[in-house]
């Protein structure tokens, strides 16, 4: 694992971001963290050796506002310009490697919607750890109206005790985008992909079938 520094925008300085590249390595997932939480999160640690395994480099990186330890997100505009920012700094890092670009919750959302502005480089499709369609308990489907926009490959990976998405609204959003648009569903995980101790299934295993889920599909990828 490899710590590197780049500038997020002018405005907000540089942050912070992980470079972990398998040998063997096929692909480079750009991977922003979710809102609550930075690129050093167990899940996002845990998810990049997963993808690992799965021969997936990952560029985890830091929003400027878990950089800087303040509790009020970003602008969406700064938001916006990290991703871009991060698409830019991971290329450089690893110019080999074909670029997937995403994250956990609020990380694919903005990566999603800058892609819908206007194409990231070499980018060739969005992977969704779980989409936040809409806050908890209150059901709506605003927040997907920009992925018609969004001219790559989409891949949502969703639990079905996810109460940030709920399948009922998200499986006709994902049919709507066509051929575009993959949805692989986690029987039982919420929102972090967390499992009730009755499923029997561990963490591990059910990041392990993520990966694997993202591995497959960039073979469609080309």
């Amino acid at each position: 694992m490899t710590e590197l520094k780049f500038l997020a925008s002018r405005s907000a300085g540089e942050v912070s971001a992980l470079l972990t590249r398998p040998e063997g390595a096929r692909w480079m997932m750009v991977f922003g963290h979710g809102a609550g939480a930075g690129m050093r999160h167990r899940f996002m640690e845990d998810a990049a050796a997963a993808l690992a395994a799965h021969g997936i480099a990952t560029f985890r990186y830091q929003f400027p506002y878990v950089e800087h330890r303040s509790r009020r997100i970003d602008p969406q505009p700064i938001l916006l310009a990290t991703v871009r920012s991060a698409v830019a700094a991971a290329h450089a890092a690893a110019e080999d490697l074909p670029l997937l670009a995403g994250g956990k919750s609020m990380g694919g959302r903005m990566t999603s919607l800058a892609a819908s502005r206007e194409p990231l480089p070499g980018v060739r499709g969005v992977v969704f750890f779980g989409f936040p369609l809409h806050p908890a308990g209150a059901p709506a489907t605003d927040r997907a109206e920009h992925l018609s926009s969004v001219m790559i490959p989409m891949l949502f990976l969703q639990g079905t005790r996810d109460k940030l998405a709920g399948l009922d609204l998200l499986t006709p959003v994902v049919e709507k985008l066509g051929d575009r648009a993959t949805l692989h569903v986690v029987e039982g995980a919420d929102h972090g992909f967390d499992m009730l101790k009755r499923s029997g299934r561990t963490a591990a295993e059910v990041l392990d079938e993520l990966a694997g889920t993202v591995e497959a599909w960039t073979v469609r990828l080309g």
